[in-house]
């Protein structure tokens, strides 16, 4: 009893605000390790060449926070807990927010604004288009993670639109995986953990089918 009030207390009262403060820190610790290098140039906080660890730091949030995302699901129906399905949209925005600084940061630190020469790179390497891919189909995710937006488009439609949250995962691991050459550390481990959460979302779907005429019966 007193394990079930100290959930429903957190649940209530310090489950959101944690989130936020934990989904904050990723960018928080990065502004610090820019205003280190800014202020002092031999500062070796983003290693030798920073411009390619904030690439690296932004697309890797992305993707954990995306990932994390996915995960709430597989976590409530295991646990029984329900109040954590309460923040999965803000971690989904805070996704996109992090794969669009991703993406600010390719077009101004790599390509100075140069919209023609991000196409040369979309049409040349395959993971920069899976990446921009992903990112597009964040966009109506985003836009439409908000209670009133829910209440227009009804719950079946919303449920319908915010499927892209699958396709869009594969995508954005995918891009992880083809930027390295040799497949190995996070982007395998990214591709692991998606598996394994597309792999349970399948499992449940055909378990519920075979169970289906069991309870009709």
């Amino acid at each position: 009893m007193a394990h079930s009030a100290l959930l429903r207390t957190f649940g209530k009262t310090w489950m959101k605000p944690l989130t936020l403060v934990a989904l904050i820190a990723p960018f928080a610790f990065l502004a610090w390790q820019f205003f280190q290098v800014f202020t002092d140039p031999l500062s070796d906080a983003m290693g030798t060449d920073p411009v390619a660890y904030i690439h690296h730091f932004l697309g890797d949030t992305a993707i954990r926070i995306l990932l994390i995302t996915l995960a709430i699901s597989p976590i409530r129906d295991i646990t029984g807990w329900a109040p954590i399905a309460l923040i999965r949209r803000r971690i989904g925005l805070a996704a996109f927010f992090y794969a669009a600084l991703h993406m600010v940061a390719y077009l101004w630190l790599d390509k100075n604004w140069d919209l023609g020469l991000l196409w040369e790179d979309m049409v040349i390497r395959t993971y920069i288009m899976l990446g921009m891919a992903a990112l597009v189909l964040m966009i109506p995710l985003a836009v439409t993670s908000n209670n009133s937006v829910i209440r227009r488009l009804g719950r079946k439609t919303w449920d319908r639109v915010h499927w892209l949250i699958y396709p869009l995962a594969i995508l954005a691991v995918a891009h992880n995986l083809l930027m390295v050459k040799i497949i190995y550390g996070d982007p395998l481990i990214h591709a692991i953990i998606l598996t394994l959460l597309l792999g349970w979302r399948v499992a449940r779907w055909v378990l519920g089918k075979l169970n289906a005429p069991a309870a009709a019966a």
